[in-house]
């Protein structure tokens, strides 16, 4: 190829936007490469955002907030030949839908951010038009396969290293990765990886929030942190209805003395991982991000091991303890074998980049085949307009469409699977 290719990074959540960023940076510094994100209910407040970029080539910079119209003007205007649906599922479906379907459309490339085993059905549908599905271990690459014979959605899944992973290609070398390598603070710091969705329940946080007070307690001469993604109300991914931070304050008011040397702090996972001596979890993909830096974890088991902890993938890694190991400061490395299949293969083995070039290159010579469409039915239709609606704070257009928007999304509020979606994809953001 001999023009530049222009690359469109679409993003949404704060999860999202880091891996989305993290994965740009594996794309050629030569490449003129952009990152937009949406204006929707779970957009990143400005420090989220800060912190998804840290370390990527976006470092610094001010992206593009976007509405449904203003995708649409920067695809027709700036005429990516990539696109990178760095988003939610819904997200991803009105992106396509901006998208002509013609041999000049872009390369579209999606993935999943983060560990994603087991497979959710819904968030191969809503990708079913993406040239290339990124994927991020040899096990994923087996599991999508059988997933996507079993629901007979065809998909062209690529391998590449979790991308914000210290062990992950990256052509781009910003200040704050040289920086970080050039001092090293002492490591007197425990880190809890808080996510929102595991465990679940009021009573199972508090119950964890319970059991690092004590190990605070039993180890004074470390600080013992529960890093959150989100503070005073900011949105993430996945809905949080119990902060830690809020039922800390309950125990505190109840009368519970709770050691100085637990602190709730935000902040990027790099930050504190170089003061870590230790990362405890459920199943949060900083667990990876801890392992690449050889910083020994546990994945807690006190909640079960199963996919609605979706820790099933970490079985056999090693991992896995109890919080009587957290008290214990017993934390582990993961077992060798299960590394190499497991988000640590050879860099070599990664593939998504030199399918886009060959895609790219197809696209010049001969045009891009169609990618898969639904059928134009008003139940599809409606459907469309439902992700629209999640997806982006308003969807934007002409009084008609807006007319028949409530039309059709009142035809579809009684369907059931619209109802199974939208629970699916509020719990998983898939």
């Amino acid at each position: 190829m001999t023009d530049t290719p222009r690359v469109l990074v679409f993003t949404d959540s704060d999860s999202y936007v880091k891996w989305g960023a993290a994965l740009a940076n594996q794309i050629p510094k030569d490449w003129s490469v952009r990152l937009v994100y949406a204006r929707s209910n779970a957009e990143p407040s400005p420090r989220q955002l800060a912190e998804a970029l840290e370390g990527s080539r976006f470092e610094g910079d001010t992206p593009t907030r976007v509405a449904f119209a203003d995708l649409r003007d920067i695809l027709e205007n700036w005429r990516p030949d990539v696109v990178v649906a760095a988003a939610r599922g819904p997200a991803v479906h009105a992106l396509v839908g901006l998208i002509a379907n013609v041999p000049s459309r872009p390369v579209l490339v999606s993935g999943l951010a983060g560990i994603s085993v087991p497979v959710i059905p819904y968030g191969l549908g809503f990708r079913r038009a993406v040239d290339v599905f990124v994927l991020h271990s040899h096990r994923e690459l087996r599991e999508f396969a059988v997933a996507s014979a079993q629901l007979g959605i065809r998909h062209t899944y690529e391998l590449a290293t979790l991308p914000f992973l210290s062990s992950a290609p990256r052509p781009v070398e910003t200040d704050s990765m040289r920086q970080a390598t050039e001092s090293e603070p002492a490591r007197d710091r425990i880190i809890f990886a808080a996510q929102a969705l595991v465990p679940g329940s009021r009573r199972e946080r508090t119950w964890l929030l319970l059991q690092l007070i004590e190990t605070a307690r039993a180890h004074p001469h470390l600080e013992v942190v529960i890093k959150v993604r989100a503070r005073g109300g900011e949105p993430q991914t996945h809905a949080e209805h119990f902060s830690y931070e809020d039922l800390l304050t309950r125990i505190v008011a109840s009368g519970e003395r709770v050691p100085e040397n637990l602190v709730v702090e935000s902040g990027a996972m790099g930050r504190h991982l170089r003061r870590a001596v230790g990362l405890v979890t459920v199943s949060s993909t900083s667990l990876l991000e801890a392992t690449a830096e050889g910083i020994p974890c546990l994945a807690l088991t006190d909640f079960g091991v199963g996919a609605e902890q979706i820790n099933l993938v970490l079985t056999e890694s090693g991992l896995l303890g109890t919080t009587r190991d957290l008290v214990a400061a017993a934390f582990r490395h993961p077992d060798p074998e299960w590394l190499e299949d497991n988000y640590f293969h050879d860099p070599a083995d990664n593939s998504w980049l030199a399918r886009v070039e060959a895609l790219l290159e197809l696209r010049r010579r001969d045009g891009l085949p169609p990618y898969p469409e639904l059928p134009r039915t008003l139940v599809a239709r409606a459907r469309a307009r439902a992700y629209r609606h999640f997806a982006f704070a308003s969807a934007e257009g002409s009084r008609l469409e807006r007319i028949e928007s409530r039309v059709l999304a009142v035809g579809l509020w009684g369907n059931r699977r619209r109802r199974e979606i939208v629970r699916a994809v509020r719990r998983f953001g898939a």
